[in-house]
C-alpha cells in the first residue's frame, strides 16, 4: 500500500457531480470559464475536487467522482506538511528545538541496530528538510528505508529506527545531501508524540485545527496503533485550503497568531534544490507558475496521486486539487497544467487584475 510516494511522474477521465446543497457557492464565474473548468476537471485522471479562492474568497469550487463538501481526502504525502507545521509550532512553543538531536527522544527503545554517531547526530532539522544520513530514499526501490518496506512491519518505529545510515558531506548550510524519505517524517511525528502535551494528534487538534476551525479529520496507523505523519492524513477540501491561509498571511489567521512570522518564514525558506526541479523548503515544495500577468512563486504541499495545496503570496491565492490517480506516470505534470490554466482563466483576465498583481 502505497501512502507517501512521491516520484514525479503522467495520463487521463472522470465524472462530475454538482456542489452539495450545503456548500456555499463561489463567486459566479462567467459561463465559458465555468464550461471551461468543468470540462478541464472532466478531463484530469483521478480528480475529485478544486478550489481556487483569492483574498480568501472561492473564485472556483468542484467536486468530481462521487466527492462532495465534506469528504476527507486521502491526498498521501501532503500531510507531511502538517507535521512540518505542527514542529514549528513546537519549535515556537518551547517543545521543541531544530537542532534537537532526534535519536536521543528514543532512549526507551535502545538498543538500535546500525547505531553511531551518524545516527545520533541526525536532528530535526535534517529530516524537515530531507537531508538526513539516514540510508532512505523513496525513489530508490533499492533503498534499505524506501517507505514500501514499511507498510508491511507490524511496528513502523521500531523499523525506521534501525535503518542503517550512509556515509555524507555536509554542505555550507550543514545539511548533507537531499533525499526524499518518508521515514524521517514518520519519525517527526513520533518526536513529537513524546514532546507535546497529550501526543501528536491531541496537539494537532488543539493547535492546529480546532483555531482554523477544522473539525473533521482522519489519521493513518500503523498496524500498532503509531499515527501516520508522513502522508494518509484525509481532510476536506475547504480545510487543506484553511491550513494554507495562515501561511499565506505570515503566520496570522482571523485576527490571531496561528505561527510566529518567524517560524513560517523557516518553513517557507528553499533549502535543497531537488532532482525534480523544484526547491524544497521544510517538508514544503518550491516552484513558479508561468502566467501572461507574468511569473509568479508558489508553495506547494504535494501529494502521490497528483494532489496539490498551493498558495501564490503575490497572487493572495490559494489553490486545492485533489486526485485519486495514485502511482501513475506523469500525475503531478498533469497537475500543473490544470493548476496553471486555472491560475490564467481566473487570475490573468482583463488590464485591471494584470496591474493589481506583481510577480514574486
Amino acid at each position: 500500500m502505497k501512502h507517501a510516494r512521491h516520484t514525479l511522474l503522467l495520463s487521463l477521465a472522470l465524472n462530475l457531480s454538482a456542489l452539495p446543497a450545503h456548500a456555499a457557492e463561489p463567486a459566479a464565474a462567467p459561463p465559458d470559464l465555468a464550461a471551461q473548468d468543468r470540462a478541464a476537471l472532466e478531463a484530469l485522471p483521478g480528480a475529485t475536487s478544486v478550489l481556487l479562492q483569492r483574498g480568501g474568497q472561492p473564485l472556483v469550487e468542484l467536486y468530481a467522482r462521487g466527492a462532495d463538501g465534506a469528504t476527507l481526502h486521502d491526498t498521501r504525502s501532503v500531510g507531511k506538511s502538517v507535521t512540518a507545521m505542527l514542529v514549528a509550532a513546537a519549535v515556537q512553543d518551547g517543545l521543541l528545538r531544530r537542532d534537537t538531536p532526534v535519536f536521543a527522544a528514543f532512549a526507551d527503545q535502545r538498543p538500535l541496530l546500525n547505531d553511531g554517531p551518524a545516527k545520533q547526530a541526525i536532528t530535526v532539522e535534517d529530516l524537515l528538510t530531507m537531508s538526513s544520513a539516514l540510508d532512505c530514499d523513496d525513489n530508490q526501490d533499492a533503498s534499505p528505508g524506501n517507505e514500501e518496506n514499511m507498510y508491511p512491519q507490524p511496528r513502523w518505529l521500531r523499523w525506521a529506527l534501525d535503518l542503517p545510515t550512509r556515509a555524507v558531506a555536509r554542505d555550507a548550510q550543514g545539511l548533507a545531501p537531499w533525499a526524499y524519505c518518508t521515514a524521517g517524517s514518520f519519525l517527526l511525528g513520533q518526536l513529537l508524540e513524546r514532546r507535546v502535551p497529550g501526543g501528536l494528534e491531541a496537539y494537532a487538534a488543539t493547535r492546529l485545527f480546532r483555531p482554523l476551525g477544522i473539525t473533521q479529520w482522519q489519521w493513518h496507523h500503523s498496524p500498532a496503533g503509531e499515527t501516520m505523519s508522513g502522508g494518509g492524513l484525509r481532510l476536506s477540501t475547504r480545510d487543506w485550503a484553511a491550513l494554507m491561509r495562515p501561511l499565506l498571511q505570515r503566520g496570522r489567521w482571523q485576527g490571531r497568531v496561528v505561527l510566529e512570522a518567524a517560524q513560517v518564514d523557516t518553513l517557507l525558506s528553499v533549502r535543497r534544490r531537488t532532482p525534480f526541479g523544484l526547491d524544497y523548503g521544510e517538508q514544503f515544495w518550491r516552484r513558479d507558475y508561468e502566467l501572461s500577468c507574468g511569473r509568479f512563486s508558489g508553495w506547494m504541499m504535494s501529494g502521490n496521486g497528483g494532489n496539490h495545496v498551493v498558495m501564490l503570496p503575490a497572487l493572495e491565492a490559494v489553490l486545492v486539487l485533489t486526485r485519486t490517480h495514485y502511482n501513475q506516470r506523469g500525475m503531478h505534470q498533469q497537475s500543473w497544467d490544470f493548476s496553471t490554466a486555472l491560475l490564467q482563466r481566473h487570475l490573468c483576465g482583463g488590464p485591471s487584475l494584470r496591474e493589481s498583481v506583481s510577480p514574486g
